[in-house]
């Protein structure tokens, strides 16, 4: 009976670091985009725009990859997450930056929503690199590569 609970149990610990793995990013992704909005709408502000994300469309969406992902990248550097790893993950952020822009130029969703659309999207947008990978992100193969070093 124990032989039969081990597997679950491996694969329930697999999928409980995934899960710390994706709130470890999103953590400093969140404070990433907390703290540069702040600073985005206050020099706005300034500048005599009220709605920057409605007025500044393509800037808000550049400034909120930017605030996202930094922070991300940043940490998973410092963890020692290997390169290939941090560069597929960071990826993923300019993508869906390009993509929803192409929305808004084609007229597909509202240029003034697509700062409001990437705060939404991009943690999800996180998950991909990490499903392709989910043996390393689960720490599997993380695990792995360190006993052989």
């Amino acid at each position: 009976m124990q032989v039969a609970l081990a597997p679950r149990a491996n694969r329930v610990g697999q999928v409980g670091r995934l899960l710390l793995h994706y709130f470890e990013m999103c953590i400093p992704m969140c404070i990433g985009f907390a703290v540069g909005d702040a600073a985005y709408f206050w020099a706005a502000g300034l500048l005599g725009y009220n709605e920057p994300f409605t007025e500044l469309p393509m800037l808000s969406v550049l400034l909120v990859t930017v605030s996202m992902t930094a922070p991300m990248t940043a940490w998973m550097l410092y963890r020692g997450m290997p390169r290939r790893a941090v560069w597929e993950m960071t990826a993923s952020m300019p993508v869906l930056a390009v993509l929803l822009l192409m929305l808004g130029w084609l007229a597909l969703a509202p240029m003034g929503n697509l700062a409001l659309l990437e705060h939404g999207l991009m943690m999800p947008v996180m998950l991909v690199p990490m499903l392709l990978h989910p043996g390393f992100y689960a720490g599997h193969v993380h695990a792995t590569r360190e006993a052989n070093r």
